[in-house]
């Protein structure tokens, strides 16, 4: 497996995410105002390429994975995909930060707070252990 930011993504799986970018979510939209040009202190990229899937949010820097998840999520059947899929997301040793709609809609301010500080600890950890 590559360990480049994409991890070995297809040509298919940036086709996706492009057009995932021209069609973000109304929540995603909320996320995307508050994270993008450094503004929680690292740069942040929407519907990211990370191998056979796209993440709504990648920061590369820390290894972070940010989804925000709609009601189709709690179908077993969804539910058993994201498990899946985090699985392996941390195989490639990606952190991965998940919220409902409603919180993103109700509490953006405490998602916000909850993506920097993650970003901050896992920052942190760089520090301290630089080349894991």
């Amino acid at each position: 497996m590559s360990t480049s930011m994409h991890y070995g993504a297809t040509m298919e799986i940036f086709q996706i995410a492009e057009r995932l970018r021209r069609d973000m979510t109304a929540t995603e939209k909320i996320i995307w105002d508050r994270v993008c040009k450094n503004q929680l202190g690292a740069r942040i990229r929407r519907q990211h390429p990370i191998w056979k899937f796209i993440a709504d949010f990648y920061c590369h820097e820390v290894k972070l994975v940010i989804e925000i998840d709609g009601g189709i999520h709690l179908r077993s059947e969804n539910k058993e995909y994201d498990i899946s899929r985090d699985i392996i997301l941390k195989e490639f040793k990606i952190e991965i930060l998940r919220f409902t709609n409603d919180e993103v809609i109700n509490e953006p301010d405490l998602v916000i707070e909850k993506i920097k500080r993650t970003i901050e600890a896992l920052k942190q950890k760089l520090v301290q252990k630089p080349n894991l």
